[in-house]
């Protein structure tokens, strides 16, 4: 299949161009993951939508046709996205979060891809967190721990090549939204942290789209999902397949930065009391999104 029609109809120029709408989305995601597509087309598209501005319906097309293209996932409750660049993220605390959510009874997939930054790939052994490649792993992984991390460019060679187009563009894409919507064992519920807070409401608006239950996203540290422990969060997204906003005080007074953490601390160190508000607030949020009542006093 060409992209010539979608190419067309996002580059006609001001008064004659759209954006795609959520079929138009699926079908040139169809395309660009089946290889049927030219590598010219496949840049002009993605760096038209960069120009354009990303809409719900356009990223929730594109990321139904990425599941679609993957192998089916044993079901999990939650649904954990990790595709920061750790720029301003110190050691990988919300890994623990994760852990400590799947201790307390619920099945979490993480999975993503942090460019040159190995702390998170690092740190899963350290979290005691195993990684899967098929789904056969993936199942075995949860039934033993109930947490799993999947490798992007293991599970889904296709969409990482689309996400790797970053280093020849030099510019981010869209993909990397897809990729924190790609929700690879069709959880009800999904936490995703971002980097830049203008994309909260474009993936809650997406979410909604997909058929998402809940749905938790925060400004986190270094654009992960964890949450600050000094600082008021922000966090949009669905409860019960509706729109939902938030605000959650700081936590505590001390003021310093996540990215003072660093890898010695978290490999060899009991975490400080900050290090655990961190662990704790992070888990708190992320049972919210799961709808469990009483989460401050179950994630302290």
């Amino acid at each position: 299949m060409s992209l010539s029609a979608q190419v067309r109809t996002l580059g006609r120029g001001p008064g004659r161009s759209r954006s795609l709408t959520q079929e138009e989305a699926f079908d040139a995601m169809s395309s660009m993951l089946q290889g049927d597509a030219d590598a010219e087309a496949v840049g002009a598209l993605l760096m038209l939508l960069r120009m354009k501005g990303e809409t719900a319906p356009e990223i929730a097309g594109f990321a139904a046709a990425a599941q679609a293209h993957m192998p089916a996932l044993p079901p999990v409750d939650l649904d954990w996205p990790s595709y920061a660049a750790g720029r301003t993220r110190g050691a990988p605390w919300f890994l623990l979060s994760a852990k400590e959510v799947a201790q307390a009874g619920h099945r979490v997939l993480l999975h993503g891809w942090n460019g040159a930054d190995a702390q998170v790939r690092d740190g899963l052994a350290v979290a005691g967190i195993g990684v899967g490649d098929s789904a056969d792993e993936i199942a075995r992984l949860l039934d033993r721990d109930r947490i799993a991390y999947l490798p992007l460019e293991r599970a889904h060679p296709a969409l990482f090549r689309l996400l790797d187009l970053r280093r020849v563009f030099g510019l981010r894409s869209c993909v990397n939204t897809v990729c924190r919507m790609l929700n690879p064992g069709a959880a009800s519920a999904s936490v995703q942290g971002v980097f830049h807070p203008s994309y909260r409401l474009l993936q809650a608006d997406a979410a909604a789209l997909l058929g998402l239950n809940g749905l938790t996203v925060i400004k986190g540290g270094g654009g992960e999902f964890e949450r600050h422990p000094s600082k008021e969060i922000a966090a949009f997204g669905l409860r019960q397949g509706r729109s939902w906003e938030a605000t959650f005080p700081a936590l505590c007074d001390e003021a310093r930065r996540l990215s003072s953490d660093t890898a010695r601390t978290w490999a060899h160190q009991t975490p400080t009391a900050f290090e655990a508000e961190i662990i704790a607030g992070t888990k708190a949020l992320a049972l919210d999104t799961l709808g469990i009542p009483d989460t401050a006093e179950q994630a302290a």
